[in-house]
């Protein structure tokens, strides 16, 4: 997939390690291509079951590349990565139907933040932290950010980041709701690998049914999220792995799922 971002699968978990460490993981076009592609190349793989999203170096990802951004500007093309990068990049983490997890290891500030806040679950440094950072640029939000952060910690707190960002330390991050788990800088990738290889052990069709009813029910009103709701349970219930779970409580055993 290129030398700025790694793609490796093992045992149903695909790592996706984003690979700029001395740009402290920068979002060149070269960067921003290679993840979409990748992420794309995740969600159709029947062999990845959970992926990983994380990065090399001191810092998770710090948004846009503003060297090549002030470049693009001249040409007036510095606002298309938006609609062909940034916005595929995040219905990638959204809509794959299995479980993303963010391991972020350092600073998310953001369309690296916006990416970590895409993800289904945020396992944390102690030493990481998030900017939104667009209004210090005087720019809007992108990458999804106004709709993953208000969805997260709700929309007052969400438009406070957004209008005067600064860096939310993990601690605080773990407290507003951003982060699901905070751990020691030493830990984060065994901590947010296991994780991840926890879900990729898991009951695949399960998965992506919860996270189809989550957004599902973001936009729609209790009425029609209850039908949603009634369509994935059946699409979940008739799953290998249910059968697999339901046979394994009798027995008092522990289910060994296969992801179908």
């Amino acid at each position: 997939m290129g030398d700025t971002v790694l793609y490796e699968v093992s045992d149903g978990l695909a790592t996706i390690t984003l690979n700029r460490p001395d740009a402290m993981n920068a979002l060149d076009t070269a960067t921003k291509v290679a993840l979409r592609d990748t992420l794309r190349a995740a969600g159709t793989d029947q062999g990845v079951r959970a992926v990983l999203l994380t990065a090399a170096g001191r810092a998770f990802c710090v948004g846009q590349d503003l060297k090549e951004h002030i470049s693009s500007l001249a040409d007036g093309k510095a606002m298309s990565t938006v609609r062909e990068h940034y916005n595929p990049i995040v219905t990638a983490i959204t809509t794959m139907p299995k479980p993303v997890v963010a391991g972020v290891n350092g600073i998310a500030a953001g369309a690296g933040a916006g990416f970590a806040f895409a993800a289904d679950y945020r396992v944390v440094a102690d030493t990481a932290g998030f900017n939104t950072s667009f209004a210090g640029v005087a720019l809007s939000a992108d990458s999804g950010a106004s709709w993953t952060l208000p969805r997260l910690i709700g929309h007052g707190r969400a438009a406070d980041l957004l209008l005067f960002p600064r860096k939310v330390s993990a601690d605080e991050a773990l407290q507003l709701g951003i982060a699901n788990v905070v751990v020691p800088a030493e830990s984060l990738a065994a901590e947010a690998t296991a994780i991840a290889r926890r879900l990729a052990q898991g009951p695949t069709v399960a998965y992506a049914a919860i996270k189809a009813s989550l957004a599902y029910g973001a936009g729609h009103s209790l009425g029609e999220t209850l039908e949603k709701e009634d369509e994935l349970q059946n699409l979940a219930g008739a799953s290998e792995d249910h059968s697999i779970a339901v046979q394994a409580f009798l027995k008092k055993e522990q289910p060994r799922y296969v992801g179908r």
